[in-house]
């Protein structure tokens, strides 16, 4: 509780005392609220081990309790959320301090000037100067103290409103949280964006509340069919479900995720977004809160409403979806030339991903999608994070206008090439074994049901990601190789704010590619349990040595034994649901 709504509460505080101040108090207080609350959800995690959980409940009204609760599948969700929130705050700094002094000087000027390609030389470090070496006039630091103060007000209530979103335990409370959202990442588009900012504010907004809206209206008939809100009193009763209406619950559910994750066909808003938003929340919105929409999924269609007329009836659709958008994202991607764009189309085939393995039946296809939102967190971040480095540095994120910079920004070069080798999958990065448990699974649950279709769409899924390395590869070559423009002779590295940054996710991608079961242990606990008396998420098991399929049911923890030692004989076991062990607390 503590943890969720402290950074709500504090907000105004940051925004009156950055007013009053100055800057470094305000990004201090907003870097230690969060980093407080991030350990403060990291510790009931320690402990819980594959299949617990944490939960705390409150009585609310008559639309049921109010409770916060740490699973298998919200653990990642909620650990990447923070800890990218917390990181990014440092990142913010200096990134955030030259995007308001340009709007003082447009201000100032009374200019129309909308900044699509940096064209101030203020937001330029040519020269290598630190902002510590601009000498500021009153009227300068007054807005500075204002502007930034508001930014990072309306940060932590973009990070509450994640965070409480993949927490709830009632229908009414996730949406709250999920409308939470909406609103400060609005206001920041529109008060520090980009381009048309005003414009493409609008056009976020318009669709995210449209999604909202068409979403509210299945989740509403979900409790008035079932009685409650509370997830348990869903789920215990959603066989009462009128088959008439599943269909049109699930199509609500569908819709309204599928927008957040911007799927495609529902993908509209987010190219023009991701580029135009300040590179910050760019990085907040790829690589944290788009992926909701897949947790929305799991935990709400795939758990609250399970069943084979529930689920799977609609699983090759959303295969079909996954492959179209992953597809597409990656085409669009190849044809850009501004970086943000390329990193914005290849959120969508991102995305695609994570609908890919949701469709597939398994446990290993759900498992490898939750954990693929993690490894796409870690890996996207760093490459916005990159782009920014490069904005701040050079002015532009125009490709056609840069190259060379490998020799004259080498960190910001090796953090990025680990970025991209994790959105492309290579081993040792976590992009790898997110891509190698999904891939898996999808091959497997299209063997057990014998489907042609599926078995088309795992080869083009897996052909999809040449097209992955592809765009990134060239974005990279594009940036960092070739001759260096005149222009940019004197570019040097970015700050240590920027560089420290980077290399803490560039660290954790690679711990977690080494190191996976810090998050598939309680990730494959949890996903056991969606299904404990049906084989419908269970893998095939292969006999080793006979090559024959085995007719038995199948143990999911030996399928996933397989799956994980590549034949090998050491033991890796998680429990099943029945051993599962719940911590609740009740207020």
């Amino acid at each position: 509780m503590v943890a969720t709504f402290m950074p709500l509460i504090l907000s105004p505080v940051v925004y009156f005392l950055g007013k009053r101040k100055g800057i470094n108090i305000t990004t201090w207080l907003t870097f230690g609220t969060l980093a407080i609350s991030t350990v403060l959800v990291i510790i009931p995690c320690i402990g819980l081990g594959s299949g617990g959980s944490y939960q705390e409940v409150f009585d609310w009204s008559q639309l049921g309790h109010f409770g916060l609760k740490l699973d298998g599948l919200s653990i990642p969700f909620a650990i990447t959320i923070y800890l990218l929130s917390t990181i990014i705050v440092i990142y913010s700094k200096p990134y955030m301090i030259r995007k308001i002094l340009l709007q003082y000087e447009q201000l100032k000027s009374s200019s129309n000037l909308e900044m699509n390609d940096a064209e101030s030389e203020l937001y330029s470090n040519k020269d290598g100067k630190s902002f510590s070496s601009l000498v500021l006039s009153t009227d300068q630091k007054s807005y500075l103290n204002s502007q930034l103060g508001l930014y990072y007000s309306l940060y932590l209530v973009f990070a509450m409103g994640m965070l409480g979103t993949v927490l709830a335990t009632n229908l009414f409370e996730f949406y709250v949280f999920f409308e939470l959202m909406l609103v400060p990442s609005f206001f920041l588009i529109a008060f520090f964006g980009y381009g048309n900012k005003k414009r493409t504010s609008l056009m976020f907004f318009f669709w995210a509340h449209v999604g909202a809206v068409i979403l509210l209206l299945g989740l509403m008939a979900m409790g008035f069919l079932t009685g409650g809100f509370d997830y348990d009193t869903v789920r215990a009763n959603a066989s009462q479900i009128p088959q008439a209406w599943i269909a049109v619950i699930v199509a609500a559910l569908i819709i309204g995720f599928g927008v957040k994750l911007a799927a495609f066909l529902v993908h509209v808003w987010l190219p023009d977004t991701y580029t135009d938003a300040p590179t910050p929340i760019s990085v907040l919105i790829s690589s944290a809160m788009t992926g909701i929409g897949a947790y929305g999924l799991i935990r709400i269609w795939i758990e609250l409403l399970s069943g084979p007329g529930n689920y799977t009836d609609y699983s090759i659709y959303i295969t079909i979806w996954g492959v179209a958008t992953m597809i597409y994202g990656g085409a669009m991607a190849l044809m850009q030339k501004d970086i943000k764009r390329v990193l914005a189309y290849s959120s969508i085939s991102s995305m695609g991903y994570l609908l890919f393995g949701i469709g597939s039946e398994s446990v290993l296809g759900l498992s490898g999608a939750i954990f693929m939102y993690v490894t796409h967190a870690l890996g996207k971040g760093l490459l916005f994070m990159m782009a920014g480095s490069v904005i701040l540095q050079t002015g532009t994120r125009n490709m056609d206008k840069l190259g060379g910079l490998g020799g004259k920004m080498p960190y910001t070069a090796v953090f990025a090439m680990i970025g991209g080798l994790t959105i492309i999958g290579v081993p040792i990065t976590s992009g790898f074994m997110s891509e190698w448990v999904l891939f898996n699974g999808a091959l497997q649950d299209a063997v057990v049901n014998w489907s042609a279709v599926k078995a088309v769409s795992f080869a083009l899924a897996i052909t999809t990601t040449i097209l992955t390395s592809a765009y990134i590869l060239w974005m990279y070559k594009r940036i960092f190789y070739g001759i260096t423009p005149e222009t940019l002779k004197n570019v040097r590295d970015s700050s240590k704010y920027v560089l420290v940054t980077m290399g803490i996710l560039a660290s954790l991608t690679l711990v977690l590619g080494l190191y996976p079961d810090l998050f598939y242990k309680p990730i494959i606990g949890y996903v056991e349990s969606l299904y404990p008396d049906s084989d419908v998420l269970i893998p095939v098991k292969i006999t080793p040595g006979t090559g024959q399929v085995n007719d038995e049911p199948t143990n999911t923890t030996q399928a996933s034994n397989v799956a994980f030692s590549g034949g090998t004989d050491y033991p890796r076991t998680y429990p099943l649901a029945k051993s599962q062990v719940d911590h609740p607390t009740t207020f």
